[in-house]
């Protein structure tokens, strides 16, 4: 089979060199690459380096190679246009259609998805102008993945950092796996808020009642939501050890009311609340100041519980916005199907992801296998596979119920 032809982008950012970890994933991974620099790139990395790393020429100059029209040639051959960094200066030339280089031209002649990995200081990310010209690619389709958060040049720090390497080669995957579907960002405009993890009850400083639940699903959907060009907003529940997914914005919590706290006010303004997160039903009724501390010959006092807040039923009752998509996730042991109809009921969310649990199945693994329950009555069935899939058929139907 041909090899999908992958266009690298590298616009004048010190986050340049980063770009070359980007490249080695995308050629190790079967990809034909083909690195479009521009001038001011040329000046943190070299033309050598990029030709190295990718088996190509790298392509620098409108007026080389005359003959083969590169300037068309290259954007109308490509299955997928990355720029990664992507400056302010490249971000507003992208949307306001100016060609004055190679890399600019072949953006104009691609008619195949395009993602742009901004790279540049917190003010200039910030600034009116460059959040409209963001505003206009994402419009017409293009990805437009947020930036990290992060120590940026000199001593700075602020929004505005690269994101890391493999979570951009894990957005360009995921819209080449879409193929043309990817093409149309079916997504684009959308704000989504995600929960994923499993919250943490204290029991004292060093002591906690939780769940096994990684994160790794809900980190699936967010990641699945960006590739299809989504707002992504992820609470992340305990989820260490995972790294941040590139384009999201990441709200670190602990407990469930914190959960509670952060879900309420992203979902605010949000076309679409996933509750994938396993959240406790119940903590500890007190909370000891110091280390219970075990004592010999007595037996230690039972743990006392009350309720934490049910953050699904009460998004699902009290939606910020009409036509709100409130996805919940049930995790049973027995009895899956009828359970979960019951959860539904309950809950009076619009799907419900109902998969069956246990210490060797679904938990901290990368596959997952469920039934998608509608408040409609409709079950969709997702085959045992990767994680990302079952993302891809929740957003599926998400997709289809908003307004």
């Amino acid at each position: 089979m041909e090899k999908p032809k992958v266009v690298l982008g590298i616009s004048g950012g010190i986050a340049a060199y980063k770009a070359c970890e980007l490249l080695r994933r995308l050629t190790e991974s079967g990809h034909d690459v083909r690195v479009v620099p521009t001038a001011s790139a040329l000046q943190f990395v070299g033309e050598a380096t990029w030709s190295a790393l990718s088996g190509n020429p790298a392509s620098t100059e409108v007026w080389e190679s005359v003959h083969e029209v590169p300037h068309v040639r290259i954007g109308q051959a490509a299955d997928l246009v990355v720029v990664a960094p992507a400056t302010a200066d490249m971000l507003a030339k992208a949307a306001h259609g100016i060609a004055d280089d190679l890399l600019t031209n072949t953006l104009l002649t691609a008619r195949c998805p395009v993602i742009f990995a901004p790279a540049m200081h917190t003010e200039m990310w910030e600034h009116p102008a460059t959040q409209e010209n963001v505003a206009t690619l994402r419009r017409r389709g293009a990805v437009v993945i947020e930036p990290a958060v992060g120590r940026l040049t000199g001593v700075d720090t602020g929004k505005g950092r690269l994101p890391e390497p493999g979570e951009i080669f894990d957005v360009c995957r995921r819209v080449l796996a879409r193929g043309a579907a990817g093409a149309e960002q079916d997504m684009a405009g959308l704000h989504v808020v995600v929960s994923a993890g499993g919250t943490r009850e204290p029991l004292d400083p060093v002591r906690f009642i939780g769940n096994r639940s990684s994160g790794k699903q809900g980190y699936a959907l967010a990641r699945t939501a960006v590739a299809r060009g989504a707002r992504v907003t992820l609470v992340a529940a305990n989820t260490t050890g995972l790294p941040d997914p590139a384009g999201v914005d990441v709200l670190p919590v602990g407990t469930a009311v914190q959960l509670r706290e952060a879900v309420l006010k992203a979902a605010a303004d949000a076309d679409a609340v996933v509750m994938a997160a396993a959240v406790a039903d119940f903590r500890p009724a007190r909370y000891a100041e110091g280390k219970i501390k075990k004592q010999e010959g007595v037996e230690p006092e039972p743990i006392a519980l009350v309720r934490n807040p049910d953050v699904l039923a009460e998004i699902s009752a009290d939606r910020a916005r009409a036509g709100q998509v409130i996805v919940g996730f049930a995790a049973e042991t027995d009895d899956v199907l009828a359970n979960g109809r019951a959860k539904l009921a309950r809950k009076r969310c619009d799907l419900l992801v109902v998969n069956e649990v246990g210490e060797r199945r679904t938990f901290g693994s990368e596959e997952n296998e469920a039934v998608v329950l509608g408040a409609d009555g409709s079950e969709t069935p997702v085959p045992f596979g990767p994680k990302e899939a079952l993302a891809d058929t929740v957003w599926d139907l998400v997709r289809a119920r908003i307004r």
